[in-house]
């Protein structure tokens, strides 16, 4: 064996080392921002947008040292990114993610359809088929009105049910890291145990309150208990 192979033998061997030193076993991470850059505006990579309405996706990657957050912005419009994934909530059922809310569209309450616009939402997607009629999907929230721990299907579409996770002013410019058992919340929600999870959906909406909101989204993950 040439001494270049055992050198490219050695690297490799370093590599896969650090990374393994890197990993933290039962986390699977969804997002943390890190590889985007700076400044970036709009959909991001690794992201895809929605197929309804006419969102204006005014997101922008910034520095909330020590880490990079995506800052939303909604004017009378509604903007949502969902990323495709897999993973098996009964394994690692607590999501935990961080969000500032800046601005709450004035008068939102999830539990009408004439005012059903949130600063911050974080959605997790079960698919089943047909996915248009039979998905379930919960939607964590913020909400300006709704009482926290508000759970309550939504009137524009059988298909969400939202958790109002954190409600009004009070902990407006603050970061806020939340933690929920996906796991246990579908089955209150569902009498049923769920199947895989396929997507993660981060979303802001002022369209229907016609008014305007502002949020920050940080690290979104799903661990162990």
């Amino acid at each position: 064996m040439s001494w270049t192979r055992v050198a490219r033998l050695l690297a490799g061997l370093i590599l896969a080392l650090a990374a393994a030193a890197g990993a933290q076993p039962g986390v699977v991470v969804v997002e943390d921002w890190s590889k985007h850059s700076l400044g970036a505006k709009g959909i991001p990579d690794g992201w895809s947008g929605q197929n309804w309405g006419s969102p204006a996706y005014d997101f922008t990657i910034v520095d909330e040292s020590p880490t990079k957050v995506l800052h939303l912005k909604s004017k009378n419009e509604g903007s949502t990114i969902a990323k495709e994934l897999k993973i098996n909530v009964k394994e690692t059922p607590i999501l935990e993610w961080r969000w500032k809310v800046v601005a709450l569209p004035a008068g939102g309450d999830s539990r009408k359809k004439a005012t059903d616009d949130q600063a911050a939402q974080i959605y997790v997607t079960f698919p089943r088929f047909p996915s248009a009629v039979r998905s379930r999907i919960i939607g964590y929230v913020w909400d300006t009105t709704a009482p926290e721990g508000t759970i309550v299907q939504s009137e524009k579409t059988s298909l969400v049910t939202y958790v109002v996770v954190r409600s009004g002013t009070k902990d407006l410019n603050h970061w806020i890291t939340e933690t929920r058992n996906v796991y246990e919340d579908y089955k209150r929600i569902y009498k049923e145990e769920p199947g895989e999870l396929g997507a993660v959906s981060i979303s802001i909406d002022s369209n229907d309150t016609k008014s305007y909101a502002e949020s920050y989204v940080g690290a979104i993950l799903f661990k162990k208990p």
